[in-house]
Formats: C-alpha cells, sequence, structure tokens
C-alpha cells in the first residue's frame, strides 16, 4: 500500500478531545474520577476520529497555503472548492446540486443546532430514528423543542426501518423536520434507493422539512454505493443536505462543512444568522478541497484496511465472545455490537469496560438517545495491532466477569 495505516501516531500534547476529553464526553465526569488505568494506558475506540495520519496530499496542500504567509479573514470566494466538491459527488453518487445551494457552516453539529432553531417553533417537534446520534437530540434540546423517535427494527444484528411507525409519527400536525442519517450512525446501513423513495413520499406527504446527515457517505464497504437523498427528491425545496471531509479524511479539527440548501428563503435565514458571518479558517478550505481533489487514491486504501479490520472483529467476536450479535455495516468505521446477551447483568457497558479492560467506548441509550440499550460501538478507524490489543482487553474482562457470577 502506498499509505501506512499501521503507524502509531502519539496524540498527546495535541489538545486532542480523543485523549483528553473523554471523561465529560462519556462520564459526564472531570479528573477527580479515578480509573484503575492510567490515561495514557486506555484504548481509545470511542470518538468519531482517526488514528490515521491525514493524507500528505492535504498536509502539503495546508502547507502551501500556510507558505502564502498571511492568515487574515477568509471566506470561500474561489468557484474552484464548488468544482471540486460537485466533481466529487458527480464522479462518487452520480449526484450534483447547484453552485447558489451551497452555503458552510463549522459543522455538521452547529448546522443542525441552527436548522432547528430556524425552522422548528417551540411549539413543534423534530423526529429522527433511534439509535441516534446524540447531537440530534441536543440540537432540539437547546432549541427548546421535543425530539420525536421511531426505532429501527433489529434482527440479527441488521436495522430496518419501522415505515408504518415512521409515518404515523411524521403525520403529528407539530412534527416539523425529519432528521435522516444517511448512511446511519451508529447502525452503519446504507438506505436502499427503495428505502429512500419511502421515507421521502412520508416527507413530502406531511410537508416536513428533511435534513439528511450524509456525514459518512464517503465511508462505505468496498464495491457498494451510497444514494444521496438529493438524488431521490430531486425537486423538494424543503431538503437540506449537509456532508464534509471531514469525517471522511480526519480533518474534523478544522471545523468546516458544507450545507446544502435548496430553499432561497432558508438558506438566506441560515447565513444572516450564521455565528461566523460567513467566516471560514483559510487552512480549512486549502485541506478539503485538495481532499476532494487529490485524497481519492488515500481514501480507497483507507477503505480497503478497516474492510479487512472489520474481518477481523468479526471472526475475533465469533471464536471468543459468540453470544455477542455483529454485523460488518455497510458504512462508518464503527462496529456496532450487541452486548444484551454477553453482559445481561451490567447496565453501563462503557464504565464497565472501561473499569474492567482500559477500554474507552460508547454505548447505550444515553450517549445514542434510544434503542440502543446492550450495544457499543467501536471505533475502527485506527491501526490493527490496537484493535486487537482493544478485542482482547475486551473479552479478558467478559471472560473475568462470568467466572465471577458463577
Amino acid at each position: 500500500m502506498k499509505y501506512d495505516f499501521d503507524e502509531i501516531i502519539d496524540r498527546r500534547g495535541t489538545n486532542s478531545e480523543n485523549v483528553e476529553g473523554w471523561r465529560p464526553y462519556i462520564f459526564k465526569c472531570g479528573p477527580e474520577k479515578v480509573f484503575p488505568y492510567a490515561d495514557d494506558e486506555f484504548v481509545r475506540m470511542w470518538v468519531a476520529d482517526m488514528e490515521f495520519a491525514v493524507a500528505p496530499e492535504i498536509r502539503q496542500a495546508i502547507i502551501d497555503r500556510v507558505n502564502r504567509r498571511i492568515l487574515g479573514y477568509t471566506m470561500v470566494y474561489d468557484p474552484g472548492y464548488y468544482d471540486a466538491l460537485r466533481n466529487w459527488c458527480s464522479s462518487r453518487y452520480d449526484w450534483t446540486f447547484e453552485k447558489d445551494h451551497l452555503v458552510f457552516s463549522p459543522g455538521v453539529i452547529p448546522a443542525l443546532y441552527q436548522l432547528v432553531e430556524d425552522l422548528v417553533p417551540k411549539d413543534g417537534k423534530v423526529l429522527t430514528m433511534t439509535p441516534a446520534y446524540g447531537f440530534f437530540l441536543h440540537a432540539c434540546e437547546y432549541n427548546g423543542v421535543e425530539l420525536v423517535t421511531s426505532e429501527l427494527k433489529r434482527e440479527n444484528g441488521r436495522y430496518e426501518i419501522d415505515f408504518e411507525d415512521l409515518e404515523r409519527k411524521a403525520s403529528d400536525s407539530e412534527v416539523k423536520m425529519l432528521m435522516l442519517c444517511n448512511p446511519h450512525n451508529p447502525a452503519g446501513r446504507i438506505w436502499t434507493k427503495d428505502e429512500l423513495e419511502k421515507v421521502a413520499e412520508i416527507v413530502e406527504k406531511n410537508d416536513l422539512w428533511i435534513v439528511s446527515d450524509e456525514i459518512h457517505c464517503d465511508l462505505i464497504r468496498k464495491g457498494l454505493k451510497h444514494i444521496p437523498m438529493g438524488k431521490v427528491m430531486p425537486d423538494y425545496e424543503k431538503l437540506i443536505t449537509t456532508m464534509s471531509a471531514s469525517k471522511t479524511f480526519n480533518l474534523a479539527g478544522l471545523m468546516f462543512s458544507n450545507i446544502i440548501i435548496r430553499s432561497d428563503e432558508e438558506r438566506q435565514r441560515f447565513q444572516d444568522r450564521d455565528k461566523n458571518i460567513g467566516a471560514a479558517n483559510p487552512l480549512s478550505i486549502a485541506a478539503h478541497k485538495a481532499a476532494y481533489e487529490k485524497g481519492g487514491d488515500w481514501l480507497e486504501e483507507l477503505k480497503s484496511y478497516i474492510d479487512e479490520s472489520f474481518l477481523l472483529v468479526k471472526s475475533f467476536l465469533n471464536e471468543h465472545i459468540p453470544e455477542a450479535v455483529f454485523e460488518i455495516p455497510e458504512a462508518t468505521y464503527f462496529a456496532w455490537v450487541d452486548m444484551s446477551k454477553v453482559l445481561p447483568d451490567v447496565d453501563d457497558l462503557p464504565l464497565f469496560f472501561a473499569n474492567n479492560a482500559g477500554v474507552l467506548l460508547e454505548g447505550g441509550d444515553e450517549l445514542f438517545v434510544g434503542n440502543a440499550k446492550g450495544c457499543i460501538r467501536l471505533n475502527l478507524a485506527m491501526p490493527r495491532s490496537v484493535i486487537k490489543t482493544g478485542l482482547e482487553r475486551i473479552a479478558e474482562a467478559v471472560r473475568k466477569h462470568k467466572e465471577l457470577k458463577n
């Protein structure tokens, strides 16, 4: 391989949330909480960023921009950025959008907060499918509106949409928006054309705003293809699509995302109420443009590497924790594992594995809004040697727990 995904990079001293921010995020605590492991002894399989080096092509683009020597106030004026993103979407998804529809945000999360504020009145509701990304809920809590949930149906580790339940809840006149995660985090589903068309029918029938979070759309298994909601709903004005190179290319710290808003009225309102007044980090623009123009080879090797890591996890769990329910997902770099038959007496799985395995992971209803009891999410975007260590620790903790029970 041209790129080295086995390299272990020391992230200490870089103000990394992955390294230093796990206590408040996972456990809602500070440094006063003591664990049986020192901080640098943990295997970190939690937050959604990678332990891989950013592609050298992107790093060079950042260096080149720094070498221009001035980092003043910056906005996206260069039409080349749109061209790069448009070509990426056209070649990979057979889908494009009008240049005027593209606006920007420091991230998908800030955009969600703003879109709920813009489009959902205080007595309104937002609908989503669970388990769901925690910030879908937080965006609603921040704006004082209710999040209504429709549970995905789970069978043998695979999730399906409960269309009858989704349609019933969407018909509530107080529901104004559907937040769709496409592909889905944490379940890892790539929604099929038929599924997306059924969602579209429900949305259009009830005249809902739909925000399609497609930040994981590039991180799919080899041979599969993502279908943008914009392709399924080519003329629906109340569709908003959120995308970024941040998840795909490990650039989350650069705080930059693409928000594609068809409605002229909402696009103007979104820009008028932008707390950053349209400003962007010049290094972020350079990095994202380079990712779309030069990052294809790196991404293909990354996908091959992660696909192999999923095979490793599947084989390991089958051999060492056969009661765990896990199927290799179609998208994301997360292994979503149902541990309810493995540790039925453990209520807080992240705390259990932190204390008993020295592994940091996420899971359960509190972190994933609901319909996630008994499940854990393992980030596999890291060298395979680290994954193996994490899995071995998890299996050993399970073995010891069962011995104590017996």
